[in-house]
């Protein structure tokens, strides 16, 4: 368990595919990222991750729609966040959280923060450590932090005692 876990890496910006994706190969990408780690609302799909979903977020807004029917790295990055915190956010929620997001940076550097922060509250939840109070952090800093943390705690959760 404590190996999987430490294994956890979403990959960065520069690692995402520099290609756009046709929706095949996009399922793929996220699904090799997050299958051991995320569940899927409906008990009775195997997927994950379906082509339905995502056109459900271009259609909500929650994703811009696929330029000639690709995805770009824009719209990966967007994806994993988005797979990540609709285990424990409404997607207007995350929709909204998204937005402060990139106000207040670029979105590359937004998803890399994001990542960074994702895998050290999942380390830490699961070495059952709590972090560091720093006085530094922006309010939007602090969200972020908060918001990983709560799917971290979801997961350890699930994985520990629930055991899915």
């Amino acid at each position: 368990m404590n190996e999987e876990i430490n294994q956890f890496h979403l990959p960065r910006w520069k690692e995402l595919p520099s290609i756009d994706l046709y929706i095949d190969q996009l399922v793929s990408l996220l699904e090799q990222y997050l299958s051991g780690y995320i569940k899927n609302d409906n008990e009775k799909e195997d997927k994950i991750i379906t082509k339905t979903m995502i056109n459900n977020y271009v259609k909500h807004g929650v994703l811009k729609a696929p330029i000639n029917k690709k995805y770009t790295r824009q719209h990966m990055a967007t994806l994993f966040v988005i797979f990540i915190l609709k285990q424990v956010y409404s997607i207007n929620d995350i929709k909204k959280l998204i937005q402060l997001a990139i106000q207040t940076s670029s979105i590359d550097l937004a998803y890399d923060r994001f990542c960074s922060e994702l895998e050290k509250a999942i380390r830490i939840v699961f070495a059952e450590k709590h972090y560091i109070k720093s006085s530094r952090l922006s309010q939007e800093q602090y969200i972020l932090r908060n918001v990983v943390q709560s799917f971290a705690n979801k997961l350890y959760v699930q994985k520990i005692f629930l055991r899915k």
